[in-house]
């Protein structure tokens, strides 16, 4: 047999109370957690909560809307890169003789100084012929790549296809005029191949 003294249940009486208030205690905390997590759980529904069907539709044509704009802002942009290609190309085209030009201008000027010399001698009117030959093949290869000489003789200095290298007073011809080719300047169609070298009266 068990023999409990008073003072023991005392103690044990003691005991059962202190852990009753300390449960009553911690019992409001646990509440107000409950609640918390509850207004957690809300938020987060909220939160979740699934999209309406027009909703929907509404967010469906705004990026069918972005979608066009961005193919029609791509597609401007091929337009807009093929128009400058072509350009580019027709450019190249156009002008494409303008190196090669440029290389024969200096033996064509070699050319008409030859022609210009007089002689008796049967040898070299022989060669001035040839060369007269040579001249009027290179003179026509020219013309058909659209090169053509710059008129200048007579006419009033143009600064843009003349370059004056001398001025000189002349009797009887206003100033700004040129007065005497010293070295024949061409144009590539509507380009300056090579500016004409002049001496314009002053």
């Amino acid at each position: 047999m068990f023999l409990v003294t008073v003072k023991e249940v005392k103690t044990v009486s003691k005991k059962d109370k202190k852990d009753k208030k300390e449960e009553k205690k911690v019992e409001p905390e646990t509440k107000e957690e409950v609640k918390e997590e509850a207004t957690k759980e809300k938020v987060e529904k909220e939160e979740t909560k699934e999209p309406t069907q027009e909703e929907i539709i509404q967010g469906l044509l705004v990026q069918l809307d972005k979608a066009k704009n961005d193919v029609a802002r791509a597609y401007a942009d091929t337009e807009n890169m093929k128009k400058r290609l072509q350009k580019e190309a027709d450019t190249a085209k156009k002008y494409r003789f303008q190196q090669a030009g440029l290389e024969i201008l200096p033996i064509l000027d070699s050319m008409e100084l030859a022609l210009k010399v007089e002689s008796e001698d049967e040898a070299i009117k022989n060669y001035v012929k040839g060369f007269e030959m040579i001249h009027k093949q290179l003179v026509g290869v020219l013309e058909n790549e659209g090169v053509k000489p710059i008129e200048a003789l007579n006419k009033p200095f143009d600064h843009n296809t003349m370059q004056a290298l001398m001025q000189e007073a002349k009797e009887g011809v206003e100033p700004g005029i040129v007065i005497e080719v010293l070295q024949k300047g061409y144009m590539l169609k509507d380009r300056i191949l090579r500016p004409a070298l002049v001496k314009v009266s002053e």
